[in-house]
Parts: structure tokens; sequence; C-alpha cells
């Protein structure tokens, strides 16, 4: 049996509905669309708060670590500076302390009784290093008389000793500018000895300059062992 067609009332009536029924459909869609877009935003937006924080937090690291060295620089160089300060000053007292053993020591050549026995040591000791059958003996000009007085005495010392003969010739020809004592070189000139006050001295300065630093200063913290 034949199905009995619309008439135009039923035929709008099916329309409206199928009208009502694509909006709905589109308003729901709408929502579901609407809803998504503001999950994604504030998903996006929770994500860019996130880099910024965590881009302001690491400039803030970055300015504070770079401060904190800034500041160990700075508090470095200035104990830097104090502690060459401090050892600038060491290294004047301990200078001062030295010119004034070299003043007294100098008037060692004033006294002539002690200057002669001090030549004659050093001679004997020069004589015995070389244990050479000739020998120079280099002196101020100054000395030179003193100086030939403490030559007889150490030659006689050194035979009395070694048992041995030496001949000796006296050069005058150091400067006056020393404080005193001898030098010494064997015949063929190859063995020279230094028997000077000043290098002398200046041997003693350089082996006794840790012990003076530790009387005068104390330890070192910088270093481990005194030696």
């Amino acid at each position: 049996m034949a199905s009995k067609p619309l008439n135009d009332d039923e035929v709008l009536s099916e329309m409206n509905k199928m009208v009502a029924f694509i909006k709905q459909e589109a308003l729901e869609k709408a929502r579901e669309i609407k809803v998504k877009a503001d999950e994604e935003f504030t998903i996006d937006k929770a994500k860019l708060v996130k880099q910024e924080q965590q881009a302001i937090d690491a400039q803030f690291e970055k300015k504070r670590k770079g401060a904190e060295t800034a500041q160990k620089i700075q508090q470095s160089t200035l104990t830097n500076k104090s502690r060459l300060r401090l050892l600038h000053r060491r290294e004047e007292h301990l200078q001062d302390l030295f010119a004034s053993t070299r003043t007294q020591i100098a008037r060692l050549a004033d006294d002539e009784a002690r200057y002669v026995q001090f030549l004659e040591g050093v001679l004997v000791q020069g004589l015995l290093q070389l244990l050479e059958p000739t020998a120079t003996v280099y002196t101020r000009v100054k000395d030179e008389a003193i100086a030939t007085r403490a030559l007889d005495s150490a030659k006689e010392t050194y035979y009395e000793i070694s048992g041995r003969e030496v001949e000796v010739e006296l050069d005058a020809s150091l400067s006056d500018e020393l404080a005193g004592g001898v030098k010494l070189a064997s015949g063929s000139r190859r063995i020279t000895l230094d028997n000077t006050l000043d290098e002398r001295l200046r041997l003693l300065e350089d082996r006794m300059l840790p012990e003076v630093r530790h009387d005068l200063f104390g330890p070192n913290e910088n270093r481990k062992f005194f030696t």
C-alpha cells in the first residue's frame, strides 16, 4: 500500500524539527569547541606563565650568582692587596734589620785587633779548602798592611794543621767599598773562594732568612712545613 504523501504543514513541521536538531547539534558542538578552547587557553596560559616565571627565576639566579662572584672577586682583591702590603712591610723590616747588621759588620774592620784575628781565621780556612802549593789572596787596598800581618800568621797555622808549605801572593785590588775580608784563588785560578764580609753576610741572610721570618712574624700559614 503506498504511503500517504505529507501535506505542506507536515513538511514544514518536519523541516522545523530538522532545523531545531541541527541548531541543537551546532550549539552543543559550539559549546564543546568553546570548552576545549578554554581548556587549551588555560593550559597555554599556564605554560606561558611558568615559562616566564622560569625565565625570571633564571635571570634572577644569574644576577645573584654574578653579584656573588663580583663580591668574591672584590674580597679576594682586597685580601690580596692587604697581604701584599703586609708582605711589603715585612720585607722592609727585614731589609732594615739586615742593613743594620751590615753597618755593625762594617765596624769590625775599625777594630784592628779583632779584624786581624778575623782575617787570619778566614785565610786559614781558605787555604785549607784550596790545599794548593800556591795561592793568591785578594784584599782591599786599605787592608794591604793588616792583611800582610794576618797572612804571615795564617801560613804558620796552615802549616801546623796541614803539614804543607804554601806560597801566597797578596793582591790588594778589592774595592774599598766592601766591608772587609778577602778572596782566595788557587795557583791555576780554577778555584776561587769568596771570604769577604759582604759575601758571608749574604750567605748568612739566605740561610737565616726563614728562621728570622719565623722569629719575627710567626709561622707562615701558607706553608705546611717550616724549613
